[in-house]
């Protein structure tokens, strides 16, 4: 068999902050609706039904000295460690984000210099031949900087990509939307390296799409729910309900498709890691998965989930999710040599994206 260039795995790292928010927190904050009307429900109710839909009972949230530039060069650090490559011989650092550096004191984005630029530079990398820039994809960034990264190392161009997913929404979340209570903060990391092999392994497909002729704005920026927050700060909004029934409808065709492209059969996935949006979301999507398989029995334990104490944290979720499993942090889930992955996510854009991964 013809010796081919394959993107595998050489480290990962993340950075979660410490600062713990629980859905009692949110019991005193005044929600209205998108409307400007103060919702009745008392928000006992509220974060009731919240936690039945999501599964989240805790999120983190970023201190305050820090900004989205600083989580994803202490995630990268903790990839470039994990691994014990040396930075300069890095071709590529990717970041993917969605909103900057933002301050807890001034909403507004900061990405000038870009983000990578900012992490290359906090890094001491030297190489100017090492390529920095940021990556703009909603909550499939990280996975689609992964996709981009594996034509730069399958092309011979490159041997070694960092690829980083940084997000801090807290700081973009408006705290009278109930939707607030989805959104997290945190950072993950993976260093890619071209490998040849007579054997297929690492990243074995991609596929991604983007719809943007009637869901383009499922999820937007808009000014707080309450009317009387007056001033030009914008907000992570979102229509939750069609976000819910785009996603069933197409990440689960994504995936199938992605699946196919790499000549396998479900029943040889190991794992499904999904972007951490919804637990209910994500196990309608998994179970979709399934039924176009024309399959009725889930794997107990296929589809990992962090997101009852971690929230959303948009393009961190994954990677997060990767490092923490890879590092034996997560108790109930393993994942060895041999095994087939599948990484899926989906967003603003919106945006899908599906790779599926062999572990070397």
């Amino acid at each position: 068999m013809q010796n081919n260039l394959y993107s595998v795995i050489k480290g990962t790292g993340s950075y979660i902050p410490e600062k713990i928010v629980a859905n009692s927190d949110f019991l005193n904050n005044v929600f209205y609706d998108s409307e400007g009307k103060v919702i009745e429900i008392p928000n006992e109710e509220l974060i009731k039904k919240f936690k039945k839909i999501t599964n989240i009972s805790e999120r983190r949230y970023l201190d305050k000295e820090y900004v989205t530039s600083d989580i994803a060069y202490l995630a990268a650090r903790n990839a470039i460690d994990s691994s014990g490559i040396d930075p300069e011989t890095l071709d590529y650092v990717i970041v993917a984000h969605n909103f900057g550096d933002v301050r807890p004191d001034n909403v507004r984005s900061d990405i000038v210099p870009s983000l990578a630029a900012r992490v290359k530079n906090k890094l001491g990398i030297k190489k100017p031949e090492a390529v920095a820039y940021d990556l703009i994809f909603g909550c499939p960034g990280w996975l689609q900087g992964v996709i981009q990264a594996n034509y730069y190392l399958k092309s011979g161009d490159a041997k070694r990509a960092l690829i980083i997913g940084s997000e801090v929404l807290s700081r973009v979340s408006d705290p009278h939307d109930r939707d607030s209570m989805i959104y997290s903060d945190g950072a993950g990391a993976v260093i890619l390296e071209a490998v040849k092999s007579d054997e297929p392994v690492g990243i074995l497909s991609h596929a991604t799409r983007s719809d943007t002729f009637t869901e383009a704005h499922l999820l937007w920026m808009n000014q707080s729910y309450n009317p009387e927050k007056k001033g030009t700060d914008l907000y992570l909004k979102m229509n939750g309900r069609k976000l819910y029934e785009y996603a069933l409808t197409n990440v689960p065709l994504l995936v199938k498709q992605c699946i196919e492209k790499a000549k396998l059969t479900l029943d040889k996935i190991s794992k499904v890691l999904l972007h951490q949006a919804n637990e209910k979301m994500d196990e309608a999507i998994l179970q979709r998965v399934f039924s176009l398989y024309e399959k009725v029995k889930i794997p107990e334990g296929i589809m990992p989930m962090i997101i009852d104490k971690l929230g959303n944290s948009s393009v961190a979720t994954i990677p997060i999710l990767l490092d923490l499993i890879l590092k034996g942090k997560l108790s109930t889930h393993s994942i060895n040599s041999g095994d087939n992955l599948v990484f899926a996510s989906v967003g603003a854009g919106m945006n899908i994206n599906a790779i599926t991964y062999r572990m070397a």
